[in-house]
């Protein structure tokens, strides 16, 4: 053995002891701790851990995004070309914009959403709040770039002004809607799942259903856009949103590198003002988009799920 070679055998590195926390010693620090350790592993910190996806994208010149079916103002359109629109396509065609690729939008429903990106049909989905149920199955960005859950759209004759009111009465949505569970279970409401929003609408105006529930976006539209007058006899029961939650942009697990891209660019949306411009651009409920604007200008970011009573409510004691 060489001096050289015992030199360095002597001077190896000894791992430090680690040290123990206990969380009912350090509640608030311990969950922050995790919470950021969570969040840096997630974002594909290590390069040698990096996925492709963003290389193929860009050797691809495309980018394939999932958005919701085509109703204002989360989605639109257009019949001559068949090309989307929208708010969720405006935050697609930006993603598209940063990779510097052209930008194709598939029209996804609350059924087939997961199996679409998890096949690999599409690259990313737009069109999906955050669920324990999707977490374990898809990975995320976790800033959220929009909150907010369902809500009841009713006749104004109908005498319902609480979600209680809608026990032994049938509540109509998209079919795999993640509103059903609790619907049925706690406030007893009869679930009645449909293709989409606007079988939902027909069902509601032909007294099939007592209540239509979905996105509160998609409802407030309905009853402040240029055709308002059409429901001019129907209102938001109440003001209280069912299972309110992050809206996230999705991709496979695994994606480290896709999903450090896409949390860096909806922060930047927040601190750029974008994501205001565009919700008020759309005629979306602004306030919970506005008040993140302020905290990005001062580098704070809501972090999903962790953050959001959906998340505290499943993990009481995390």
């Amino acid at each position: 053995m060489t001096r050289i070679q015992r030199h360095r055998t002597r001077t190896r590195l000894r791992p430090l002891p680690m040290h123990r926390f206990s969380f009912s010693q350090f509640p608030s620090i311990a969950r922050r701790l995790v919470g950021a350790a969570a969040a840096a592993v997630s974002l594909g910190c290590s390069i040698a851990h990096a996925d492709a996806t963003l290389d193929k994208i860009k050797q691809r010149g495309k980018v394939i995004v999932g958005v919701s079916s085509p109703h204002l103002p989360l989605g639109i359109l257009d019949p001559v070309t068949g090309k989307t629109g929208g708010y969720q396509t405006e935050l697609a065609t930006d993603i598209a914009h940063r990779l510097g690729v052209q930008l194709e939008t598939v029209v996804v429903s609350t059924s087939t959403r997961v199996q679409l990106l998890q096949s690999g049909k599409i690259d990313l989905m737009i069109s999906a709040n955050w669920t324990q149920e999707r977490s374990d199955m898809l990975a995320f960005a976790p800033t959220p770039y929009d909150f907010f859950g369902g809500s009841p759209l009713v006749a104004k004759r109908s005498g319902i002004k609480r979600w209680e009111d809608l026990r032994g009465k049938v509540a109509c949505m998209s079919q795999g809607s993640n509103y059903a569970k609790p619907l049925a279970e706690k406030y007893g409401a009869v679930v009645k799942g449909l293709r989409g929003i606007a079988e939902t609408m027909l069902a509601l105006k032909g007294g099939l259903c007592d209540a239509a529930i979905h996105d509160y976006p998609e409802l407030y539209s309905k009853l402040h856009d240029k055709n308002a007058g059409e429901w001019s006899d129907y209102t938001l029961a109440t003001s209280d949103q069912i299972l309110p939650s992050p809206q996230l942009i999705w991709m496979r697990k695994g994606e480290t590198d896709t999903q450090a891209f896409v949390d860096r660019a909806i922060q930047d949306w927040h601190r750029s003002g974008f994501l205001l411009k565009e919700v008020r651009q759309w005629g979306m409920p602004d306030t919970w988009v506005a008040e993140r604007h302020a905290l990005a200008l001062k580098g704070q970011f809501d972090r999903a799920p962790f953050d959001f009573d959906v998340y505290k409510a499943l993990h009481p004691k995390s």
